[in-house]
């Protein structure tokens, strides 16, 4: 048995080696690469693992890589963010479940079969895969664009779906034998919706109150394997809990990763928990691979085909309408529609819990569960056919949000700290502005603080075209990337020369690097502040408020002037330290100097301050 389960080990483990590099150097996607790789050592293929039974137990052992996913996701996620997100979650996502399933429960009616079968196929095949779609755009790096983040909207509340979809699989078992709900259902159905009410508001408070304390005595102790294990524990105990309630483990365990996304320890967790996510899901498309029933599909090629043809179809034309009502453009309404319309992981347990319940035959379980794996594995064929027929030019321009047409306007490139403060000013003196940033989470905060803000990376010039930059009176450079901040200075003063640059620079080699690009107005970011704080010091310590005031602008001038004059060697860093000397000792001799210039400041001003108390 050892030997059994050591040499079926050496081969997923085989094929997870090989398979996501060759999938990668063929550029048809490490999941693609995954399933296929299933089908090979299936039942179905080479057979190095034997039985539908064997590999079902496979994958129940897999989706906790789906738990880990969803965990991961919910560890992103913070509070407000998930405000943010609300509108297209419960609007986008509850249109495309609710649209989906009817129009699929309808074509399957045409099949002869009756209305609670239809249902549960219905709402079955509406749901998608998260773990597929959010795999497959994330190695497109098209995850953080518009339609990567609807799609996630609309995975999520497909999670959210599936919970009641599956608990009220009886119901249509009960329905189809005796034709009603009656008096039987409802009781049943209360006590099921109240226990997972229950559940939830457990996973909540548990998460709320007890793990990061849990975590923090671990993180005590100082051993890492502790962290590592207390992460597993959580994820494993959380999806107990759920599946005890009857509902779904890979929700608990985004309610438990979203509920520890304020945690200080949110990295730490992510960083010991991804390389068991990764190996987990290459383990669950390997187990979705092998559960391809060849055989069925030789045996009925034409029906199979129409149906994943069927499906792909309702879903494609579902999504592509949706993303087009939330603004999307043509070709990212059609990427979502691509990207989202396969049947989903759920899908299995649906079908499993509805073959228990007596809902739906064998045959027929094993038939959807074809469509189903077929219609993932065309996912990726689909979204590559599409790059193909279309210029990576088109793609790109369509990827931020839409601008607004505005003239004599100002442009903020970055909308961290430092450009909110730019922006909050120039809103309260009502002079209009064009806010970009390229993080989503970023965008999504500043718009539930009532901010306009435009999702948009600020180097490339179609977006700045876009932004309206050459009728701008000025460009603000918050953007907080070093390597970002000079392309984009770059891009403007390539291409909008008449626009003034006023550049945030992080430090002096940022500020050296800006001059490179030909910006001229510069302000280090922690510049004027310091010497507010030191004035503030100065101050504390009794000198005269003349003396103050001369000491900073001596100081301000002094370092301004080194700032320039450095520029032409700061790419010598000998140079620059024996500069760094000199300059200390030049601004000596000009503070010595200037006390020698005003001898009596220091007691005329104090007189004065004295003086002004006594009469105030």
């Amino acid at each position: 048995m050892t030997g059994s389960f050591l040499a079926q080990a050496a081969v997923f483990l085989a094929a997870a080696a090989i398979a996501a590099p060759l999938a990668h150097r063929l550029r048809i996607g490490s999941v693609l690469g995954y399933m296929l790789a299933g089908v090979l050592i299936g039942p179905y293929g080479i057979g190095f693992v034997y039985g539908v039974y064997q590999v079902e137990s496979i994958l129940h052992v897999a989706e906790l890589g789906v738990v880990l996913l969803l965990f991961l996701i919910g560890l992103e996620l913070r509070p407000a963010r998930l405000m943010a997100m609300r509108r297209s979650v419960f609007g986008a996502g509850g249109a495309q479940v609710l649209l989906s399933a009817i129009l699929l429960t309808g074509v399957a009616l045409t099949f002869g079969i009756s209305l609670s079968q239809a249902t549960v196929i219905g709402l079955a095949l509406a749901l998608s895969s998260t773990a597929f779609v959010l795999q497959v755009l994330e190695e497109k790096g098209e995850l953080t664009h518009r339609h990567g983040r609807l799609a996630f909207s609309i995975l999520l509340f497909q999670d959210l779906a599936a919970i009641p979809i599956i608990a009220f699989v009886p119901f249509f078992a009960i329905a189809a034998t005796t034709g009603a709900a009656g008096e039987i259902v409802q009781p049943a159905g209360l006590l099921a919706a109240l226990k997972a009410i229950g559940i939830i508001i457990a996973v909540v408070l548990l998460g709320r109150y007890v793990l990061a304390r849990l975590y923090r005595l671990v993180a005590a102790s100082g051993v890492r394997e502790a962290m590592t294990a207390s992460a597993l524990l959580i994820v494993v105990g959380v999806s107990l809990l759920m599946e005890l309630a009857g509902l779904s483990a890979a929700l608990g365990a985004f309610i438990a990763g979203a509920l520890l996304a304020d945690s200080q320890y949110r990295h730490q967790i992510e960083a010991d928990l991804a390389p068991f996510e990764g190996l987990l899901l290459g383990l669950f498309f390997t187990a979705i691979g092998m559960l391809l029933n060849l055989n069925m599909l030789t045996s009925q090629p034409l029906l199979i085909a129409t149906l994943v043809i069927g499906l792909l179809t309702v879903k494609m034309v579902i999504l592509y309408v949706i993303g087009r009502m939330q603004g999307l453009a043509n070709r990212a309404a059609r990427r979502l529609a691509l990207a989202v319309s396969q049947g989903g992981e759920f899908a299995f347990v649906v079908f499993s819990a509805a073959l228990g319940a007596g809902v739906l035959e064998r045959q027929t379980t094993d038939l959807l569960t074809v469509v189903v794996t077929l219609s993932m594995v065309a996912t990726p064929l689909l979204l590559m056919l599409d790059e193909w027929l279309t210029s990576a030019t088109d793609s790109e321009n369509l990827a931020f949000d839409s601008l607004p047409d505005e003239e004599q306007h100002v442009v903020i490139a970055g909308f961290g700290r430092y450009g909110q403060i730019v922006a909050r000013i120039l809103r309260a003196r009502g002079i209009p502005f064009t806010a970009l940033d390229s993080s989503p989470d970023r965008v999504d905060l500043a718009r539930t603080f009532g901010n306009t803000i435009y999702y948009g990376d600020t180097s490339r010039i179609d977006i700045l075209e876009a932004a309206q930059t050459g009728k701008a009176c000025a460009f603000v450079l918050a953007v907080d990337d070093v390597d970002v901040s000079l392309k984009t200075a770059a891009a403007v003063r390539r291409h909008f020369p008449h626009v003034p640059i006023h550049a945030r620079a992080r430090n002096r080699q940022h500020a050296h690097r800006l001059m490179d690009e030909g910006v001229e107005e510069l302000h280090r970011e922690t510049f004027l502040s310091a010497i507010e704080t030191t004035r503030e010091v100065l101050d504390e310590l009794g000198l005269p408020r003349s003396d103050v005031t001369r000491t900073i602008d001596t100081f301000k001038r002094h370092d301004r002037q080194r700032l320039y004059e450095d520029y032409k060697h700061y790419t010598d860093t000998q140079k620059m330290r024996d500069r760094a000397q000199e300059s200390a000792e030049e601004l000596r001799a000009l503070l010595a100097n200037d006390a020698e210039d005003h001898p009596n400041a220091r007691s005329g001003d104090r007189a004065t301050s004295d003086e002004s108390e006594k009469n105030g």
